[in-house]
């Protein structure tokens, strides 16, 4: 299976700089949407330690030659040993991010959101904190594969608030856990088994706040996946680019590479 990806990110029509990062590895079949927090200076800094931190640690693993599960290593019930990669590389740029603010006062408060997908041996494993997203196209249908970690969604899960009403608030961009900002955190973890035909999108909330998981399944279904990235950062834009806005689009495909 092949997998390959193409992302895009612009400032929008709102801000004058990019806080957003993002890393798209087909080698490592490693890729993540950063999107930072704590000003100009802070937030810039914290998204591209996160990416640049998450890579260098997933690389040096793959060089060593250790990304090889086997089979008695899975333990039913427990972490997969791939899944406690990203859990343990998270950690490490939480550490870092979080040590530079403290040691350099005009960062302080800086992190970041982290979503990451890493693929190996047929399955994809997700690694997320804060509310940049990741979306799985399958079957001509999309569905959301990360859960918010903000304010409005824990009202929304306690039924206080109906997803409409989530989707319109003006604190849906309050997180409630982030990279970097407090000195650890515990990553959200999920695998997959890969289907060839999957289509994957990682973004930043400057493009979910604007695409619905249907509308994001619809541009799927009528785009070349090269140009996807490019077509939803157009489109959050159009309605109105109030924020950074950075896509991935990442295919599973048949062919050989």
């Amino acid at each position: 299976m092949r997998i390959i990806g193409w992302g895009a990110t612009d400032v929008g029509r709102k801000r004058n700089h990019n806080e957003d990062s993002f890393l798209c590895n087909n080698e490592l079949g490693l890729y993540a949407v950063a999107d930072g927090m704590g000003g100009h200076l802070g937030g810039e800094r914290a998204s591209r330690m996160a990416v640049e931190i998450l890579e260098k640690e997933i690389a040096d693993v793959r060089r060593a030659g250790r990304m090889e599960v086997k089979p008695e290593e899975v333990v039913p019930g427990g972490p997969h040993p791939v899944g406690a990669l990203l859990r343990r590389a998270v950690i490490e740029a939480d550490r870092h991010i979080y040590e530079t603010a403290m040691a350099n006062p005009e960062l302080a408060g800086m992190g970041t959101t982290l979503t990451t997908l890493l693929f190996n041996d047929g399955y994809v494993h997700l690694g997320h904190v804060g509310d940049s997203r990741a979306y799985v196209y399958r079957d001509g249908r999309a569905r959301q594969l990360s859960e918010d970690h903000s304010w409005i969604q824990e009202q929304v899960r306690a039924g206080l608030i109906s997803p409409e009403e989530a989707a319109a608030s003006r604190f849906r961009n309050i997180i409630t856990r982030s990279v970097g900002f407090e000195p650890s955190v515990e990553p959200d973890l999920a695998g997959i088994a890969v289907q060839a035909g999957d289509c994957f999108v990682l973004c930043s909330d400057g493009l979910s706040n604007y695409l619905t998981v249907e509308e994001i399944g619809q541009v799927l279904t009528g785009c070349f996946y090269r140009d996807v990235a490019q077509v939803f950062v157009d489109l959050a834009n159009e309605r109105g680019g109030d924020d950074n806005v950075t896509c991935l689009v990442i295919y599973a495909g048949n062919e050989k590479p």
